[in-house]
């Protein structure tokens, strides 16, 4: 009996610490690993810096097509603008304009 009430007595004794030896662990594990931890810290901020490039090049192409719009407004039409739309749309030229070929992987727009 006295070996088993000293065998009782070390792990009543070993429990309290071994508990919360756990508990650190799991923090620990759960501050590096976890949903919210150090791991998925730096993935959100790898998507971050991904969603902020292509916010910036969808406001450049807004900027773009704005620009190229304002060109068509009946305010401020612009007839260069308009007429070099209407070329290129229609594929058409007039008898005074200078053709130059150029090859299909030199596009000039």
């Amino acid at each position: 009996m006295t070996i088993g009430r000293l065998v009782r007595r070390k792990v009543r004794a070993a429990m309290p610490p071994a508990v919360f030896l756990a508990l650190v662990a799991y923090f620990l594990w759960q501050t590096s690993q976890g949903d919210h931890g150090l791991k998925a810290l730096a993935q959100r901020q790898e998507d971050l810096k991904a969603a902020q490039a292509e916010l910036a090049r969808a406001q450049g192409e807004v900027a773009t097509w704005e620009r190229r719009v304002a060109g068509l407004r009946t305010n401020r039409l612009d007839p260069d603008a308009l007429d070099e739309r209407v070329r290129a749309m229609l594929n058409l030229s007039d008898s005074n304009d200078i053709i130059v070929p150029y090859g299909a992987g030199q596009r000039l727009f």
